[in-house]
């Protein structure tokens, strides 16, 4: 059915008209008199069935047929062949130019389109070159749907959603990534320095993340970088986690992360630099010193001006508890 929704609440209508009276349903749904005999009659025509309430559409039965001026498929298609390239803005000056028709860029767009469609206008086609065969092959590509968190989603305990980001930091030319992560509940971050960004790196990240963090992932967000694809999303795919992508040039939607990736460059990355160019090392030694502090510690506003570790102690009962006792909260 086109609609479940509007089914439901058609037949909620009817079933009020016919318990309490029409003159209930019609203030409860706030719906004509006719409307409700025409909703009746629909149902009984289809002997009970709920699609006969499904809305029918609404788009017009007749619609404007779009007129081409003469001669303007002809040119389009001669210019066409002789200049693949060309673009609907140039065509639509060069129609103007040559034909003294005006037509804006879109309407020729849409011509354009037409065209196509009917099979009269090549479209173009990337080729792979074999030079073991000597053939040429025509690429293709599939288009894959990427999950969206929900918009309504709000975490409600650690783990439910963990966002996962990748700084990029140059020194002297030297080019060195720093992979972060952190649970948008808590607030428990995880980083760790890599000399190259890549899918094996990020699931190695991801291994050293889940030995870590104090609680089960459930959901990891990220941007649409390649080093969150193939390996990585085999990984989670075998692990049962969840994956998610951010819209393309969205930060704001990885806005934890984002701020992490602030706050562990002011208070750490810039001041090692050096150490993270020439001694990956031990700049990850030092890191993980910096973030046992950082989770263990350093008061976060958002926590109340506690620790991410005091507040996932006060979140737990006390038989759980008495397995952090080293970090737990007055």
């Amino acid at each position: 059915m086109r609609n479940n929704k509007e089914v439901v609440r058609r037949a909620k209508a009817l079933d009020l008209w016919r318990d309490h009276g029409i003159a209930a349903a019609i203030q409860a749904f706030d719906v004509s008199r006719p409307t409700l005999y025409r909703w009746h009659k629909a149902l009984r025509e289809k002997e009970g069935r709920l699609e006969a309430l499904d809305p029918k559409s609404t788009a017009p039965k007749k619609r404007r047929q779009r007129i081409v001026p003469d001669g303007v498929e002809t040119y389009i298609l001669r210019e066409r062949t002789a200049h693949p390239r060309l673009g609907k803005e140039k065509l639509a000056v060069l129609i103007k130019a040559d034909l003294g028709i005006t037509l804006s860029a879109s309407t020729v767009g849409r011509i354009l389109k037409d065209l196509k469609q009917r099979g009269l206008l090549a479209q173009g086609k990337k080729l792979s070159f074999y030079a073991r065969s000597g053939r040429h092959v025509e690429k293709t590509t599939k288009k894959r749907t990427k999950q969206r968190l929900p918009k309504d989603f709000h975490p409600e305990r650690a783990g439910d959603l963990v966002e996962i980001d990748a700084v990029i930091l140059i020194t002297n030319g030297v080019r060195r990534y720093i992979l972060t992560a952190i649970d948008c509940e808590s607030d428990f971050a995880f980083a760790y320095a890599y000399k190259t960004l890549s899918s094996a790196s990020a699931t190695d990240f991801l291994g050293k993340l889940r030995a870590v963090a104090p609680f089960t992932i459930r959901r990891i967000q990220t941007d649409n970088g390649s080093e969150f694809a193939k390996h990585f999303a085999a990984e989670l795919q075998s692990l049962g986690i969840d994956h998610f992508h951010t819209y393309p040039r969205s930060p704001k939607m990885n806005a934890f992360i984002e701020r992490f990736n602030r706050t562990i460059q002011e208070e750490h990355a810039y001041l090692h630099r050096a150490t993270l160019a020439h001694d990956i090392v031990r700049f990850n030694e030092g890191l993980m010193d910096w973030l046992v502090w950082y989770d263990t510690k350093r008061p976060h506003w958002s926590l109340g001006l506690v620790s991410p570790m005091q507040y996932l102690v006060s979140t737990l009962g006390a038989e759980e508890s008495h397995m952090l006792w080293t970090s737990t909260v007055d």
